[in-house]
């Protein structure tokens, strides 16, 4: 019954294509399209933290890892197919440049990335604007995921939450090296 509605819901979300929106959604799902906002947003925090930013970069690392292998290892275990790897969707799936990624996509990396990306900017960065602006980007990359034929919106969906949480935890695990360990190494120390 979910796994009906969830089709359902892609084929319909999926069918409002057109050449333009096309480039566009290629362009918005591309990684490499947002690497100037990432830097921007490295750098600003990179100014606020100054000594602290090399943790920050470190934990970074680690909710990018924990982001892109979960949900890869989720993928590789529920073995959902992809709506355009879908033999009875076959025909009805509209694909962007006829490209469709693995096998399977349940649950999306795309998804899971870019809100754990939004969650941990959001708790480090605390303005009204840049939160709204932060969810807007990760559900527009959502929507790209879908739009393009690659996944189903439970697949989002689920990428998002599993974003959002590994967001959640890596920042409280950089709050609990902040006020814990950070104070007993020297370096980290204020008055240096």
């Amino acid at each position: 019954m979910i796994e009906r509605l969830d089709q359902q819901l892609f084929l319909y979300i999926n069918s409002f294509n057109s050449p333009f929106w096309d480039q566009v959604m290629s362009i918005i799902s591309g990684t490499v399209t947002w690497v100037p906002v990432y830097l921007a947003i490295l750098i600003y925090l990179g100014v606020k933290l100054k000594r602290k930013f090399i943790v920050l970069i470190l934990v970074i690392a680690l909710a990018v890892t924990m982001s892109d292998q979960i949900s890869v290892l989720i993928k590789n275990s529920v073995h959902r197919l992809r709506p355009c790897h879908q033999p009875e969707l076959e025909g009805l799936v509209h694909l962007v440049k006829g490209y469709c990624g693995g096998l399977y996509g349940f649950v999306s990396s795309h998804a899971s990335n870019s809100f754990m990306v939004a969650t941990l900017c959001i708790l480090m960065i605390r303005r009204r604007w840049f939160t709204w602006a932060m969810i807007f980007w990760a559900v527009i990359i959502c929507y790209s995921r879908i739009y393009l034929g690659v996944h189903y919106p439970g697949d989002v969906i689920c990428g998002s939450l599993l974003g959002i949480i590994v967001g959640w935890v890596i920042y409280r695990l950089y709050q609990y090296i902040d006020k814990t360990l950070l104070p007993k190494w020297k370096f980290f120390s204020p008055e240096q």
